[in-house]
């Protein structure tokens, strides 16, 4: 089968969780700034969308050269074999990006790549007019840093973040590959029990679950690349076959999430029940300094406010001090807070045995892990 050169787009300070990921499906990877590149074939496309829980997007790189003059991006964009990926009906809407480069008009490098593509295509279909891209849609990106030219093809569409369980959400709802990158970074393992303290709309007690049961994240959506003729809907029907047979619904869940808002808690509600998770996800309406537990050797991942408006940042310092001395009475439950607050340690109490720089959207956060003591009967 054909291999493709593809790469899977990942969140600043996230490379490294979604490399790993793309190693666990079998791949040997590279890894640059947002960016995991491996090779794959056209089974390979559809898998890696399927199951990447911490990845963006998942792309098809079409040709990568260097160019200083519009003259020689239309040349060398038209000289690439276009119609090994689009049939002559595609839709490919082109969109670009230009850093540090000659060509630094985005609008006149997506228009050129635009018309290079057209040109292409024209011949090798055998076609005077113009194309009239009624059929599958292939978005094409140019991507320029430094004269360096990188052509892809999106295979996702919508970005992966997109599970098709979310009905509601908050404010400020924290996105799903984010949440689900917190779950691997603790380690959780689905024997240990899992709080959500902040669990808002649901996101990071679902993403848990989901991990908790390997049910493949992409499981109930589309993708534009299910509409390329060269993949296929046998190799999609194949591929989703399997992640319902690696799914296991049968192991037992240990899941709470609490909000202090009786609104988020119904949304939440809906949520899990619209990923399938009623009656294996728990939710309750409770302050964070309410929280009780017989367990030993939990798991806390929460998202607090980060009190962006007047009068909120000191309620919010108030209720880290109140959490770090409510957790720390469980000294074998390991607590991960992504936070932008300054200062957290010292307001919860305790200085975290480790601290990891990620980006909430454009806010910069560090995630701040306090591991807990091994158990003694273990």
């Amino acid at each position: 089968m054909t291999s493709y050169k593809l790469l899977a787009t990942a969140a600043m300070g996230l490379e490294s969780i979604v490399a790993n990921e793309v190693k666990e499906l079998g791949y040997e990877t590279t890894t640059d700034n947002g960016k995991v590149f491996f090779e794959g074939t056209a089974r390979d496309i559809a898998k890696a969308n399927l199951w990447l829980r911490t990845a963006d997007r998942v792309k098809l790189i079409a040709g990568e050269f260097e160019a200083t003059t519009f003259d020689e991006l239309f040349e060398q964009t038209k000289a690439i074999e276009w119609e090994k990926y689009l049939p002559v009906d595609a839709e490919f809407p082109v969109q670009g990006k230009s850093v540090k480069s000659k060509l630094h008009s985005v609008p006149t490098c997506q228009s050129i790549v635009k018309k290079a593509i057209v040109e292409r295509m024209k011949k090798a279909y055998h076609r005077n007019a113009f194309l009239d891209e009624s059929g599958p849609r292939f978005k094409i990106e140019v991507s320029i840093l430094k004269d360096k030219v990188q052509l892809s093809i999106d295979t996702s569409g919508a970005g992966l973040h997109k599970r098709g369980y979310r009905v509601g959400q908050g404010e400020a709802p924290l996105k799903e590959t984010l949440a689900a990158a917190l779950v691997k970074l603790s380690r959780w393992t689905p024997d240990r029990s899992f709080v959500d303290p902040f669990c808002g709309s649901g996101t990071i007690v679902i993403e848990a679950a989901m991990i908790g049961q390997n049910i493949a994240p992409g499981y109930n959506r589309e993708f534009d690349s299910e509409q390329w003729p060269w993949i296929g809907s046998k190799i999609w029907e194949e591929v989703r076959a399997e992640a319902e047979e690696q799914a296991d619904y049968d192991q037992p869940l240990n899941i709470l999430g609490t909000d202090i808002d009786h609104r988020m808690i119904q949304i939440a509600e809906e949520n899990v029940i619209e990923a399938g998770f009623a009656g294996l996800v728990r939710l309750q309406q409770r302050q964070v300094k309410d929280f009780t537990t017989t367990e030993e050797n939990g798991v806390v991942i929460g998202n607090p406010p980060y009190g962006e408006r007047i009068g909120e940042v000191e309620v919010i310092e108030e209720m880290i001090g109140d959490m770090g001395r409510m957790f720390s009475k469980y000294p074998t439950w390991s607590v991960y807070m992504l936070s932008s607050m300054e200062g957290f340690e010292k307001l919860y109490g305790q200085k975290a045995t480790k601290k990891r720089k990620l980006y909430n959207g454009f806010i910069r956060t560090d995630l701040f892990q306090f591991w807990g003591e091994r158990p003694k009967n273990k």
